[in-house]
């Protein structure tokens, strides 16, 4: 890589012509995210085509030009290093080019106000948000959500060009769920909570990627180091023996669990509230179809070491357990019905895996990290890890659905397909059809004939799996714009290989926003987890263009042939 190739400076001279700093900094983050990916314990390190921060900062320094200038002065202050920025400044100063007032004086951006926190009442996460003044009045918003189920980290985050009250109105409009709720969080604190969830997902594996993140997480550290000090973090509930107990014959005395007060039940329930201490968040009365999938595919059939027919009691207290938790809670009928229903959703699943030879030890590990088919075939406890061919087969596996749906893939063109409305309620035609008009436009403007047919597929299931998403107030261009976006984002039309993700939220009228919050619920719809695969396998065919159903065909060839060798 050669960082002062005229297309790169031809990216900043666009940058400093922008009408908003975050353009210039949102670039300089891109660049510092690519060129230092940190590598995870599992991940290799980063190739030796890639140069490292001090040759980046060494080819600027000897190219004498404003755009070089321009990356210096940005470099030094997001690289937060004392020696470097001294040394910047010393070089700017002795060419004298003309820098915008904010690029110069970036060390003196301040945090506005306080933060806010925006979270859902079933705690699965939250979004932190800030906001930033720059030298001159220019402001700035950050906002950071952060996953409880996965361990309290950094799953995505994005920086807007607004201040902060705006962010928080639109990403509430967006979200458009009664259950969300957005309040004042103390600056410093904030600062401390997205640090130490930053940090947890830098040793993550998988890591996490969306179409802003990492890409902006040097921007965001930066913003994060403005913040006051001296903060506190996320706490976990403390749940001693004898709270555990005092629950546990509360819940068993209730008209919910007086019917399992047997041994067996007892130490089910003992199981689940380890589950609920233990992991997530560390609160055993909360319950959400996310933790629910969780325990059932994942946590159960790997730690409990049990036989099938006690095993097979576990959904059944489930269900009365949930009842209970969001009883005393006091969360709404619907909300109780949704993770009822996960329970449902989640228990065939949950009860052939429980009969079944299943991995366990470091198989299991691999196999919840996603490098294994947690369904098999899978190595005994003394094989070696997987290698890449299979880790990128299972990823395939999950794009499509199974193993048997990437055998029989092929490259067909998706047909001119029109709208189905069989199944979707009468009292939401009006919105859907505005929805739908949308969609058609716009997946036929900037994608093409087949990714039109995915997103109607895509709406149409949706529509018919949660009627409720098109009750509820909210504007259709956001659902039409978070489906194009789905559907591209699973394509790789949308991204860095396909339609700018601005541009995308851009013909929908919504200048610089995020569409990801909105895409969730309609994941949910269609039966996929967003919080567990960031949205981009749709784990069926039915979505996916020819090119890349060729693609993928492409890629199971290959490393199907780099796994089995002749």
């Amino acid at each position: 890589m050669r960082p002062a190739e005229p297309d790169l400076l031809g990216d900043v001279a666009a940058a400093l012509a922008d009408d908003h700093p975050l353009a210039l900094l949102g670039l300089v983050s891109t660049l510092l995210a690519a060129i230092e990916p940190r590598p995870g314990p599992f991940e290799p390190p980063a190739g030796p085509d890639l140069p490292s921060r001090e040759e980046l900062v060494a080819t600027f320094l000897e190219v004498d030009l404003p755009e070089t200038s321009a990356l210096l002065a940005a470099l030094a202050e997001l690289l937060g290093e004392d020696v470097l920025r001294r040394r910047v400044r010393r070089e700017l100063a002795s060419r004298g080019h003309a820098l915008p007032r904010w690029l110069v004086e970036l060390d003196r951006a301040e945090t506005v106000g306080e933060a806010v926190g925006v979270g859902h009442v079933l705690g699965d996460g939250d979004d932190i948000m800030f906001g930033v003044r720059l030298s001159g009045g220019r402001e700035l918003s950050v906002a950071v959500y952060v996953d409880h189920n996965l361990g309290t980290v950094a799953k995505d985050a994005f920086v807007v060009p607004e201040p902060l009250p705006g962010l928080v109105e639109q990403m509430l409009a967006t979200i458009d769920d009664p259950d969300t709720t957005a309040g004042e969080l103390d600056r410093a604190d904030a600062g401390v909570r997205i640090t130490e969830a930053i940090d947890r997902g830098k040793i993550t594996f998988p890591p996490f990627e969306t179409d802003t993140w990492p890409g902006c997480r040097p921007l965001v550290e930066w913003a994060v180091r403005l913040l006051p000090t001296g903060g506190t973090g996320y706490r976990r509930p403390e749940w001693d023996d004898d709270a555990l107990a005092a629950l546990t014959e509360r819940f068993l005395a209730s008209p919910f669990g007086a019917e399992f007060d047997d041994a067996d039940h007892r130490g089910l329930l003992e199981s689940l509230l380890w589950f609920g201490t233990d992991y997530g968040p560390g609160d055993p009365l909360r319950w959400s179809p996310v933790a629910v999938e969780i325990l059932l595919a994942d946590w159960i059939p790997r730690k409990i070491v049990a036989d099938a027919p006690y095993l097979a009691k576990a959904p059944a207290l489930l269900r009365a357990f949930i009842r209970f938790c969001h009883h005393e809670r006091g969360i709404r009928p619907a909300l109780t019905a949704l993770t009822l229903a996960a329970v449902d959703e989640h228990e065939p699943g949950y009860r052939r895996t429980i009969r079944s030879p299943r991995p366990q030890g470091p198989a299991a590990l691999l196999a919840a990290m996603g490098a294994l088919d947690p369904d098999g075939p899978w190595p005994p406890l003394d094989a070696e890890p997987p290698g890449l061919p299979e880790i990128m087969l299972d990823a395939l596996r999950r794009a499509v659905g199974s193993e048997s749906a990437l055998d029989a893939l092929d490259a067909s063109p998706l047909p001119d397909e029109s709208f189905d409305w069989r199944s979707i309620p009468a009292d939401i035609h009006d919105r859907v059809a505005e929805v739908l008009a949308l969609v058609d436009r716009g997946s036929g403007e900037l994608l093409d004939v087949e990714s039109r047919t995915a997103c109607r597929r895509l709406l149409a299931r949706a529509a018919a799996g949660d009627p409720e998403i098109f009750r509820r107030r909210g504007r259709a261009a956001t659902a039409a714009a978070a489906i194009c976006w789905i559907i591209g984002k699973a394509n790789r039309s949308v991204g860095a290989d396909g339609v700018a993700v601005k541009d995308l939220t851009g013909h929908f009228g919504l200048g610089r926003s995020t569409v990801s919050p909105r895409s969730k619920p309609l994941l949910r719809a269609i039966g996929v987890a967003p919080e567990q695969y960031g949205g981009m396998d749709l784990a069926s065919p039915d979505y996916l263009t020819a090119a890349r159903r060729g693609q993928i065909i492409a890629d199971r060839d290959r490393y199907r042939a780099m796994r089995d060798p002749r």
